[in-house]
């Protein structure tokens, strides 16, 4: 299937070259990214994306024309969504970034921006019932100092080699250390356990991505009555939880069935996703 992408408004071939050697985005990772699922023609909680995308646009200092609004943002991946006949079910990223210039002398401080609308496998839209496999990556720590700790940055490495030795391991993902040696997230996702009825998640002073399903899911179990805590993950949590499971926009929920020799029910795990997803 030929898709094609938006490219600052213009819909072009999705592999139409686009970005110059000194491109800042290449270059520095100077931007940032939203996944997003579209689903019915509707994104789903997409006013918690752009008060997330917003709020890290300021904090990185990004000069915003007036017409970038979110209804501008909106418009543009329906209208991607149309041309690439993918308006029942999608993948949505939209990556901006800065444009040409050195470390030091940006051409400007405006956003370029790219739409994507990608094909979403109807698995997505349950909860997988082979739990995942998963383990640490022990070999980088992520800052919960840091201001952009919990925005989704194009400085995506710590991630990316996580991912690229859970496939080594042939494992399904990897927890992200921070810098007090506890555990934060997972390589796309926030991670909650269960111990005695109650829901844990790490908070986001550990450095974890603050996910807006994160953020959907703890407003909904509290509305809800469930009793729900923000608590530092250390590896004796996770030795004493009898359910974990990862969140992100794309897929809801996720069950994990083992870490290292530990393994996992998901009884609490089925009934949120079938109450709330």
């Amino acid at each position: 299937m030929s898709l094609f992408i938006n490219f600052n408004g213009k819909l072009l071939p999705e592999e139409t070259p686009i970005i110059t050697a000194n491109n800042r985005g290449l270059r520095y990772g100077d931007g940032l990214f939203e996944t997003m699922k579209l689903q019915n023609g509707e994104i789903r909680l997409f006013d918690i994306h752009m008060e997330r995308l917003f709020k890290s646009l300021k904090l990185m200092k990004f000069d915003l024309p007036v017409l970038f609004t979110e209804e501008f943002i909106r418009e543009s991946v329906l209208e991607l969504a149309r041309k690439n006949t993918l308006e029942q079910l999608a993948r949505v990223r939209l990556n901006v970034f800065r444009g040409a210039g050195g470390l030091y002398d940006p051409e400007n401080l405006h956003p370029n921006y790219i739409i994507e609308v990608m094909p979403l496998p109807d698995h997505y839209l349950h909860l997988n019932e082979n739990g995942l496999i998963v383990n640490t990556y022990d070999f980088s720590r992520k800052s919960g100092w840091d201001h952009f700790a919990n925005c989704k940055t194009n400085n995506y490495l710590p991630y990316i080699m996580a991912a690229l030795d859970a496939k080594k391991s042939g494992i399904d993902d990897c927890f992200i250390w921070n810098h007090r040696d506890r555990i934060c997230e997972a390589t796309t996702a926030n991670i909650f356990w269960i111990r005695d009825s109650v829901i844990f998640t790490p908070p986001l002073s550990e450095g974890c991505v603050a996910g807006v399903m994160r953020h959907w899911l703890m407003k909904q179990l509290e509305d809800r009555g469930y009793k729900l805590h923000e608590m530092y993950l250390t590896l004796e949590e996770l030795e004493k939880a009898e359910e974990v499971f990862l969140t992100n926009a794309t897929y809801g929920i996720r069950w994990v069935k083992s870490f290292r020799n530990i393994t996992y029910t998901n009884s609490l795990t089925q009934k949120i996703y079938k109450e709330l997803l």
